[in-house]
């Protein structure tokens, strides 16, 4: 192969394997909702790999049952064991490959699981118009960054617009997303997002306070910190009494 159609394969691979650059936040947004739960995309900001955002992260690539990856994974545990300088054979480690892995695959659950199927029959016609909040809503998830939790609680409100989630169902969504791979701000946009497609509200609020053990377990290790996230859509965001009221409802 000469060097001019060298030059043109290299021209063509990359043209196929660049991202393509998002410079708007209201594009980048509709990219995340539109995302296939099957398919993965990366999204650059302008031109640099560097700050990449990511939006929902798609349920589980692999095929096929799940505990058909518990021997993988167990094999994985067994090697990150011995790189620690544990000997896996030893009675106390010795099932602990493969119970850390399905532990693992408990936590992430949430990739299996979709929101049109739980939610099932559990929308209702209502001619409700004052706000619905279900609050302290327990929430265990996993850091995408470190892969140590972050457990806290989870508040949600809308604002009925002829239509009616049932109570147990806003739960269940925070089940769904939360156990991923996650950060709190991708999470807190998730739930809200996923509320507003199924029932279409006025308004939805979500709030978010979690403690994350990669702060209390490593690094600068704060005991006491938390983190407080928020997402405001519809009235939540445009009118500022109604926030007030559904932030001082959950308080």
């Amino acid at each position: 192969m000469n060097g001019k159609m060298m030059e043109e394969c290299i021209a063509t691979r990359n043209s196929v394997n660049t991202p393509k650059a998002v410079t708007d936040s209201d594009d980048i947004e509709e990219k995340c909702l539109a995302l296939n739960t099957k398919k993965s995309e990366t999204l650059f900001v302008s031109n640099n790999p560097q700050r990449k955002i990511s939006c929902n992260i798609p349920r589980a690539l692999q095929t096929g049952p799940r505990h058909n990856r518990v021997p993988e994974m167990t094999s994985a545990f067994q090697n990150l064991l011995s790189s620690l300088g544990e000997d896996p054979q030893r009675q106390g480690l010795w099932k602990t490959p493969e119970r850390a892995a399905k532990a693992m695959l408990y936590f992430t659950k949430g990739y299996e699981e979709r929101i049109e199927d739980i939610l099932n029959d559990a929308i209702f016609d209502e001619d409700h118009d004052e706000m619905v909040i279900v609050k302290d809503i327990e929430m265990f998830s996993m850091c995408e960054h470190h892969l140590i939790p972050f457990i806290g609680k989870v508040s949600i409100g809308y604002l009925p617009n002829k239509r009616v989630l049932g109570l147990s169902k806003m739960a269940r969504i925070v089940e769904v997303y939360s156990r991923r791979l996650q950060v709190q701000e991708r999470l807190t946009k998730q739930i809200a997002v996923a509320l507003t497609q199924a029932i279409e509200p006025a308004g939805v609020g979500v709030v978010i306070e979690a403690t994350h053990m990669c702060m209390v377990m490593r690094g600068v290790q704060k005991l006491n910190s938390k983190t407080i996230t928020s997402t405001m859509l519809g009235v939540f965001r445009d009118d500022p009494k109604t926030r007030e009221e559904f932030l001082a409802l959950i308080r």
